[in-house]
């Protein structure tokens, strides 16, 4: 393998200040290197033998040697000590040590990172078609084994649960290994869990695969973690938007699952799912390479962390602060293209075709929406596009929430009725419209995230995974309890809107705690600074009176003093 060695004498002088030797009886002396070496040294001082005892008088020579091969760095650092009692005498060698840094170079090309980007965002894309599988070949699935709704309703969520779950392990999992492997583990994984529900033949049998496809959908924060790694954080934003448009793959279940169910059967479409997956999965693993900084800790020799230290972050009250956001924006997200079929069914009266492609549309462009919300991220900021999310979502569940009302009014020549109800092109249209917010906040989200904890990807966006995840398998379930409690179709956009006001409200006073203690100065009062201004000006003049000495009253005189 090419490499060079450079070999440089960087220091040489009897008074060393870069090494401060600590003398003491004992049969050993402290070197204390530089602060770059000892930063590169992890903090850990040289322990060196000295024979016989190193004094102030010695003389110290340092040479630095450095290693170059491939991506690999090494430098190593080499002590010599020496006594001259007397100048025309030779040296006497006292003591020799040294110490080896080592750091990777690990350069990434554009080439290395569209690969990356592209492949991950095609199998998140499958994965997600999978994951969501049960929303088509359920029907025919119900209608076989005679389930109830409410059957059918643990049969379809069991995946999005179980993937939600997985995401905590499988980030904890991607932090350790890198998220390449364990993507590809988690996709083989939920390929022959696809490919064995053709031998399902009870409801129990059912619910065990898809306990196994719901690991597929977790596949999200390991890639995540992998894509992550590859990009510096101006560019994080727009990448982590390209991969989660991978949400698409539910369109695709949507548009392609009933055309191939139709003409040969709900098994045909497991088959050729886990089929797309496996083939999927190792071409991923074949034109990849691993993340950067999993090859920089190879090379080093670092040990993966306990699970102990991979969970700190999660002491953290922003991480569930995060959390609540991706509850909103995925899980509502997730909740709405379920619901959507049957709103428009029951509201407006539209047949299943029309409804199913409505939600189908909803889905398309709210999942590739996400890469707009990643590119603002990067260009105006994940908090900033995270406020537009929040407030625009805020809007639009309010309007959306307001039922059909009937009024009656007073009028001069008798009662005059109107009344006041979205119509459907009103209602498409704003319901669009959320799509839009939410997919700017599922990016904004994950643009904070490689900002806040670097090391803690796979960890972080895993939890936040798990609950936006959780959201999409509760919200629907609340929506159904909504309509029965309230007996009002919009009930549904009720529990959004107040969802989406608690976001936005503990998002701003966060968000200003942060800024008062980063500069205090924001505590401060800020109306009427005319009047501040003023109130300080007393305050000046006050103090000056107060130390000032007393002043003798004009045109009066001492008292004489008493006679003796």
């Amino acid at each position: 393998m090419p490499g060079s060695i450079t070999c440089t004498p960087v220091f040489a002088t009897e008074s060393s200040r870069l090494i401060a030797p600590v003398f003491s009886d004992r049969e050993h002396v402290r070197l204390r290197l530089d602060s770059d070496l000892h930063r590169s040294a992890r903090a850990k001082p040289a322990v060196v033998p000295a024979r016989p005892a190193l004094t102030p008088s010695s003389h110290y020579e340092i040479f630095r040697r450095e290693y170059t091969i491939g991506c690999l760095s090494m430098t190593r650092y080499r002590l010599r000590a020496f006594d001259r009692t007397d100048r025309r005498s030779s040296p006497r060698q006292l003591a020799i040590t040294g110490i080896t840094t080592m750091s990777i170079n690990v350069s990434v090309g554009k080439a290395e990172q569209d690969r990356a980007l592209w492949l991950s965002t095609i199998a998140f894309t499958v994965c997600f078609a999978v994951w969501t599988i049960f929303a088509i070949i359920g029907l025919r699935i119900k209608s076989e084994l005679g389930l109830s709704d409410f059957e059918f309703g643990v049969l379809v969520g069991t995946p999005i649960l179980t993937g939600s779950l997985s995401r905590l392990v499988l980030g904890v999992w991607a932090d350790q290994r890198g998220g390449r492997f364990v993507m590809f583990v988690s996709m083989l994984m939920g390929a022959a869990a696809t490919f064995l529900l053709t031998f399902a033949y009870d409801y129990p049998t059912f619910l065990l695969a898809a306990l196994g496809i719901g690991v597929a959908g977790g596949s999200f924060p390991a890639g995540v973690t992998y894509v992550s790694k590859f990009f510096p954080p101006e560019k994080q934003g727009t990448a982590l938007g390209i991969f989660g448009a991978g949400n698409v793959g539910a369109a695709v279940t949507k548009l392609l699952a009933p055309m191939v169910m139709v003409a040969y059967g709900w098994e045909a479409v497991a088959q050729i799912w886990a089929l797309a997956l496996v083939v999927l999965a190792f071409v991923f693993y074949a034109f990849t390479k691993d993340d950067p900084d999993l090859i920089r800790r190879r090379a080093e020799g670092c040990q993966a962390e306990p699970l102990s230290a991979m969970l700190v972050p999660l002491r953290n009250l922003q991480v569930w602060r995060f959390s609540l956001y991706y509850f909103f924006v995925f899980g509502g997200f997730v909740a709405l293209a379920l619901w959507l079929p049957h709103y428009y069914v029951e509201v407006y009266g539209l047949d299943i075709v029309t409804a199913g492609a409505l939600a189908a549309a909803y889905s398309i462009p709210g999942s590739i929406f996400r890469i707009v919300g990643g590119r603002y991220a990067d260009t105006h900021g994940a908090r900033k596009v995270m406020y537009w999310a929040l407030i625009g979502s805020v809007a639009c569940t309010f309007v959306l929430s307001y039922p059909a009302t009937r009024y009656v009014v007073q009028g001069v020549d008798g009662p005059i009725a109107f009344s006041l109800a979205l119509g459907f092109v009103p209602f498409t249209v704003i319901a669009f419209a959320l799509g839009f917010f939410m997919s700017l906040g599922k990016a904004a989200i994950y643009k904070h995230i490689p900002h806040y904890y670097p090391d803690r990807v796979g960890v972080v966006g895993g939890v936040v995974g798990l609950i936006g995840g959780l959201g999409g398998f509760v919200i629907p379930i609340a929506f159904g309890i909504m309509n029965d409690l309230l007996g009002v179709w919009t009930s549904c956009f009720m529990l959004l809107f107040v969802i989406s006001a608690v976001s936005l409200t503990w998002m701003h006073f966060a968000i200003r705690a942060m800024d008062k203690k980063a500069h205090p100065e924001l505590d401060r009062p800020q109306y009427l600074p005319e009047l501040e201004a003023l109130r300080a000006e007393l305050e000046t003049l006050r103090k000056a009176s107060d130390a000032a000495p007393a002043r003798r009253p004009v045109g009066r005189s001492a008292a004489p003093a008493p006679a003796e």
